[in-house]
């Protein structure tokens, strides 16, 4: 066992550690929410993972975004993840620059598609939809990730089955799109807080004008609670 996963065996057990250094995860996502997934994954052992994201890193990533530093700006995110875990972790990467479609999913996710979990942190109900979909159809659990964008309380985060959930605009909308494609549940990571209204429009020419404002509390949680969620499923 290596000496930087000492702590986690230390709670899990080395033939934990085995396990999920035999694992493998696919993240759709490398923002404010997969990002942090990534990294807590890696940092606790796990041997393979696969990141797929179609997005460059700019300036404005940098107060959220566990990839984005000053030097990666420009940077293809799935390679500055890439960079970013190889700076911590020996853990085998695949970095597949792309976004996730109806149209491509099954070239991204194909028959003989080899994972213990596949994590959808990405920001479109399009996207969304098709990995969650094409997991299904693969028999491979999938944990996903609604709305963390305009919201500030760490505290409010929860995980719980899609149908469970309440407040959250996004999640409804899933719940409703997920009925119509008779996906009879899926394991969410969700917050109870009110989404905040922004105090200002986006600076950012290249941002759509209702981009939801992020800071770095509620996407990082929700990264850290996807990825204790993909481990006990790992562990079983």
């Amino acid at each position: 066992m290596k000496e930087s996963f000492y702590r986690t065996a230390m709670l899990l057990g080395e033939e934990a550690e085995e396990r999920l250094n035999r694992a493998h995860v696919i993240v759709f996502g490398a923002g404010g929410v997969g990002g942090h997934c990534v990294d807590a994954l890696v940092r606790s052992g796990l041997g393979n993972i696969t990141v797929i994201d179609s997005a460059l890193v700019k300036a404005s990533n940098l107060n959220r975004q566990i990839c984005a530093t000053r030097d990666s700006i420009g940077m293809k995110k799935v390679d500055a993840m890439e960079k970013h875990i190889r700076s911590v972790s020996d853990c085998r990467v695949t970095s597949v620059h792309a976004f996730a479609l109806p149209e491509n999913i099954a070239e991204l996710l194909p028959d003989d598609t080899k994972a213990d979990v596949i994590i959808d942190a990405v920001d479109t109900v399009t996207a969304k939809l098709a990995i969650i979909e094409r997991a299904s159809a693969l028999g491979i659990p999938v944990l996903s990730s609604m709305g963390a964008g305009n919201r500030l309380d760490p505290t409010k985060v929860r995980i719980a089955d899609i149908y469970s959930t309440s407040i959250d605009p996004l999640s409804r909308v899933m719940r409703r799109e997920l009925k119509k494609r008779n996906i009879p549940s899926l394991t969410v990571v969700y917050s109870v807080e009110e989404p905040i209204k922004p105090l200002i429009p986006t600076p950012d020419p290249d941002m759509k004008p209702n981009a939801p404002a992020s800071a770095e509390f509620v996407p990082a949680c929700f990264g850290l609670a996807l990825a204790s969620e993909a481990v006990k499923l790992i562990l079983k």
